[in-house]
């Protein structure tokens, strides 16, 4: 057990990047009710695009600090111009034709193409992502915590509280608000519902990119784990509740921890399968998720 600390500290860094990406899921869904099934592209997308802006910044001697600080504008950029194409070319007509399967199929496709271009661009290989704080690791009575790590959940409680008070204090993020409350009755009342939609989307995608940054200087930045990355942040937004913003952070720090001890307690290979099986519980007992609300819907 004198181990334990060190592995809630390990699984909290880790699931907070999981809840950044479950974040974005949880923007789209209540705008649209549909999910942007790319999300793990988009965040390596992001993981590269830092990687490229970064390096080159350094090659011109800028420093490793200053550069990824630079870096992190045009990233969130880039991040919303990537959720703005998916939402224009995957999900706007499927909404239009109110087609089920439409969104769900656009969006994998885009996530697909979006993965072989990355591929072309930057080959393969996962890349070095320079660290913009020293890779020694901090010491906290039996806990050894790198400063990345410390980071990563900084910046993750900072880009969901920043988008919470976008939502709550600008006149934008109250028509945001609305069109999740009642997409049709915000529309009647002249909020452009469509437009809404595009910026949760470009939000979606943002949050995504961000992650990716976030947690490629601790790995490594590449193609390779998109889609499971993606596919265990869908599974923290069904643990915690679509509609829950509280629910998403819980779903990913217990995720994230229970990786940690299954890898550490009982094997590296079987990792994952908690989480699923807490998933599926979950999916049989409480559909609406942990903290999510089950709506009741007139026909």
């Amino acid at each position: 057990m004198q181990y334990l600390p060190q592995l809630i500290a390990s699984g909290i860094s880790i699931g907070m990047i999981y809840a950044v990406v479950a974040f974005g899921y949880q923007l789209t869904f209540a705008t649209s009710k549909t999910l942007n099934f790319g999300q793990g592209e988009a965040l390596a997308l992001g993981g590269l695009t830092g990687w490229s802006v970064t390096t080159w910044l350094i090659a011109h001697g800028i420093g490793v600090g200053v550069a990824y600080l630079l870096m992190i504008p045009i990233v969130l950029i880039f991040g919303m111009l990537q959720g703005a194409v998916v939402e224009r070319l995957g999900v706007r007509q499927a909404i239009k034709t109110k087609s089920e399967a439409g969104w769900i199929m656009a969006t994998i496709a885009l996530g697909i193409i979006f993965k072989n271009l990355a591929e072309n661009i930057w080959g393969r290989d996962a890349l070095k992502f320079p660290s913009p704080l020293p890779e020694a690791a901090l010491t906290f009575g039996s806990v050894r915590i790198q400063p990345m790590e410390i980071a990563i959940v900084i910046g993750a409680l900072a880009m969901m509280l920043a988008v919470e008070l976008f939502n709550r204090r600008s006149i934008f993020g109250k028509a945001v608000v609305a069109t999740a409350n009642d997409r049709d009755a915000a529309g009647l009342m002249g909020i452009n519902t469509g437009l809404v939609i595009a910026f949760s989307y470009a939000l979606s995608s943002m949050a995504a990119a961000f992650a990716g940054v976030l947690v490629a200087p601790i790995t490594t930045a590449g193609v390779s784990s998109a889609a499971v990355l993606g596919l265990k942040a869908f599974a923290v937004a069904i643990i915690g509740g679509l509609s829950s913003g509280l629910g998403v952070i819980v779903g990913g720090l217990i995720l994230g921890i229970t990786e940690t001890m299954t890898g550490y307690f009982i094997s590296t290979g079987y990792k994952d399968v908690p989480g699923l099986v807490l998933l599926l519980l979950v999916l049989s007992f409480k559909p609406s998720g942990l903290f999510g609300k089950a709506t009741i819907k007139k026909v």
